[in-house]
Parts: C-alpha cells; structure tokens; sequence
C-alpha cells in the first residue's frame, strides 16, 4: 500500500441481520418458509389490518438468549417491544416492531484470530429482536415494481458491533465466525446468499492517531463473507481518494456492485433519521429471569471457539486442523463422534480432513449425508494401529468399499478380499530368505556399506508377499537377515 493509503485508519461499525430458523414469523402464526410462491405466507396481521394484534414468538427469545450467551452478552431482565417508523412500500404495517431502548442482549463480544494466531475481540454494542420487512422486486416486470410480502414479519436478531474494527480483514473475519456461530446453535442457516444473514458496514476514515470519527457512509447488499471484504476495502480506498483530493466523504447511503467490486450511492443522510419510536402498545414485556437463562445454557451446544482449544490444547492437534475441523458443525460434530471410539487423534482428523472430505467434495455431498458411521472409521483406525492392514490397502481399498456397503465392518471387507496383512515371523522368513537369495551381489553391496539398499529387499517382500506383509516386522526381519547373512 502506498504513502498515500498507510497515513489513514479505517473505522468500522457491523450490523447483521440474522433471519432465525423458526417455524412461524415473529408476531403471527404466518409460516417462514424460504421459496413459498409469492405472497403465500402472510395473513391479516402480516399485512396489518386494523384490529389485529401480535403476540410474541417465545422461539424468538429463546434463540436471543441463546445468541447473547454464546456472544458472551448481558442479557436483559425485562425488555420492552417499540414501534420504529418509517415508510418502506413493502412494509405493511407502516412501523417495524423492534427493540428501541431496551435490547435483549448488551455488551459481549466476538473472538477472531488474526494471522499470526494472536486473538482479537470484537466488542459488540447490542443484539436486539425486530421483525424483516417484505421484498420489492423492480426487475421482474417492465412497468410496475412488484411486492412479495412472504419476508414481512420473520424474525431478526440484529447484531451491533461497537466501531472497532480497522480493516476490511477483520469484517471477513468477524462475518465468518458470527455465520460459524449461528449454524452451530442451529438458529439461522448463515446463507447470505439467500438473504438469510445480511450486513451493513458502516465505514469512516481517519489519520492515524486522530481520536475524532470521519464522515461515515453505510454499505448495504453484500450477499457473501467475501464481499463484505470486497466492499470495504473498496469503500476505504474511494474515501481516501476523496480526502486527498480536497473533497468531503458524503454521509450516505451506499449499495455494492458485485460485478465491478465498487460501491454506488443509493441515498444521502444528511439528516439523522427521526423514526419516531415509541413503545409497542400491543405487546407487553418479556421478562427473561436467571432460571430461563440457566436453562437455554444447559442445553447450549459445545461451539467452535470451545472446539478449538479442545483439540489444540487436550488432544494435541495443530491450529491448521483446529480449524478445519470446526469450520462446520456437521464435521465437527463427526469427529467428536469419532474420537469418541478412538484415541489416536491425529490420525482421525487426518481421515476426516482427507479420505473423508475428499468424498463429500467429489460427490457435492454434506458431512450428514455420508453413508459410514464414526464407529465404521474408528474401527478402520484400529485395524491400521494394530498393523492388521497398511494405511494404503484401508485408504485405496478398504475405504471405497465401506463407502460401497457401509453396512459391513471394515474388518469383513478385509478378511472377504484377504488384505489382512501378515506379521508372522514363521510366515514371513521363506519370502525374506527368497529376496536375499534373488540378489546375492546386492546383499554383498549392502554388507559393505550401501544400507539404502534394504528398500529393494522391501519391495521384492512386498511383492512375493502380495501386498500382506507387515511393512514394519518386515523391515525389521529383513535388516536383521541381511546383518546375518
């Protein structure tokens, strides 16, 4: 990066909606489900006809405290409901319900890595419960925008980040540990593609040591982790661009062209805006108490940061596979089943990591659809660490059949296609005393000096062997017979 560039700082802000993965909306009994027709999930009180009320989704709280908790947030005793007012054409109510001065969840934070393994928090403001609004499409017809009100009312967790984050980096990595998070506690899928989790940064630039904020502008549509980063570092530079050139960074709204990685503006706000909250009158209170916390806390699943110290610290693992292994909760929870069976750690994530991974990614298939059970796999590691079969035969053999008929053991298939190996002195010693005498003048090489030699008596053992020989008892057998011959 240039002179020009290194003389700033980037101030960030993070707001991300997260859509929860309840049956009904927020407010109603309406359904939630993503790629109904258009128009199909809503009801009178979706859409807001006079004298309808709305009665609270216990879902919704259940899924804020679960949040707040593994955000390691306050969470609060009695939270009040309000009324946020404005305009959108496909919000039909005219107002959101949301949470105004009393949000759910307060402080917390999110743990990131940076590069050199050192941990970063991410401070968090609030998470607080509102419902979405519906949708507007302006490309579908040639004249009309057309509305589909399906999204109106499905519940939001929004979460807040205090403006500490200073590099487009850190927003990639704080994005994918939040989606990480929420697919671990199973409260929202984390497509950003589908509208699932969306995110707006609101970004400002300074000089370096200067305490003052710069003139923000807010970036809105970026539909994947990677271009959230895309877009920030865009917004960053065009900023600076701006200040060196004597200019002054509009305070707006700005929207991401994905196609050109820039960002475009969508709106000024020069004025704050005035949403008029004021209290839900329709809602009462919902009142969270320590009993209902210690409950949802009892039953939190074990999530990745947690994962992660496990398998580093307990089981010896190195960050790289830490990290590999908690990336998803389905491979997580697949070797923690597997470990569960086996002690030898490092060779199970090294099958979950290769044998493994390598025939979800051929197939396009998830960890959940994987035909053989951890205790298949555990079964296979012992047959390796008790020298019955070579790492190959169960890699290139036995593994592609337990695949085939995950029904059978992976001591069956060994046994039906005679792989298991011998390690037997009284049956090994005729295929060793028949290489040696094969290769007289190599055994008279080796006598003299030429020790590397031994690999060719190996693999003359493994042939006449067929493969079965026990790689290690061989070698061992082989160098002693060469020494005594």
């Amino acid at each position: 990066m240039s002179d020009i560039y290194s003389k700033y700082e980037a101030v960030i802000g993070l707001e991300v909606h997260v859509q929860l993965l309840t049956k009904s909306k927020a407010y109603s009994s309406d359904p939630t489900d993503f790629g109904a027709a258009p128009n199909h999930n809503i009801s009178v009180i979706t859409l807001g006809h006079p004298g309808t009320l709305p009665v609270t989704n216990q879902k919704v709280v259940e899924y804020a405290v679960k949040l707040g908790l593994a955000l390691n947030c306050d969470i609060r005793r009695e939270n009040q409901y309000a009324r946020k007012n404005y305009f959108y054409a496909d919000l039909p109510k005219g107002y959101q319900i949301t949470q105004d001065k009393t949000p759910i969840c307060t402080n917390g934070y999110v743990t990131i890595k940076e590069n050199d393994g050192t941990e970063k928090r991410i401070e968090l403001t609030r998470i607080h419960m509102e419902e979405d609004a519906g949708k507007s499409m302006h490309d579908q017809d040639l004249y009309d925008s057309l509305i589909d009100l399906n999204r109106a009312g499905v519940p939001l967790l929004e979460i807040v980040t205090e403006p500490v984050i200073h590099s487009a980096e850190d927003a990639y990595k704080y994005i994918t540990e939040v989606r990480k998070i929420v697919r671990y506690l199973d409260i929202c899928d984390g497509n950003m593609e589908e509208g699932s989790m969306r995110c707006d940064a609101n970004v400002s630039v300074r000089l370096k040591g200067v305490k003052e904020f710069g003139r923000k502008a807010e970036v809105k549509n970026m539909n994947s982790v990677r271009n959230v980063r895309t877009a920030i570092e865009h917004e960053i530079k065009r900023q600076i661009d701006i200040i060196e050139a004597g200019g002054i960074v509009d305070h707006e709204t700005r929207s991401f062209d994905a196609g050109t990685g820039t960002t475009f503006s969508l709106r000024t706000k020069e004025m704050a805006n005035d949403y008029r909250y004021f209290p839900e009158p329709d809602l009462p209170p919902v009142i969270v108490t320590p009993e209902y916390i210690a409950s949802i806390k009892a039953e939190m699943p074990a999530l990745p940061d947690e994962l992660h110290k496990k398998y580093t610290s307990t089981m010896g693992l190195s960050e790289y596979d830490a990290q590999v292994l908690t990336d998803t909760k389905g491979i997580a929870l697949y070797f923690e089943e597997l470990v569960a069976k086996t002690n030898n750690y490092k060779s199970a994530a090294n099958w979950v990591m290769g044998n493994i991974k390598s025939y979800l990614n051929e197939n396009a298939l998830e960890i959940d659809e994987f035909p053989v059970k951890p205790t298949a796999i555990a079964s296979l590691l012992k047959l390796i660490d008790d020298s019955k079969i070579s790492h190959s035969v169960a890699s290139q053999k036995v593994f592609p059949l337990l695949v085939q008929s995950p029904e059978k053991s992976p001591l069956a298939i060994a046994e039906e296609n005679n792989w298991l190996q011998e390690s037997d002195s009284s049956s090994l010693l005729p295929l060793i005393q028949e290489a040696l005498s094969k290769y007289p003048d190599k055994v008279a090489e080796y006598k003299s000096g030429k020790v590397g030699l031994i690999g060719l008596f190996m693999g003359e053992v493994m042939k006449l062997s067929k493969g079965k020989a026990d790689p290690k008892v061989a070698n061992e057998m082989v160098k002693k017979a060469l020494e005594e011959a």
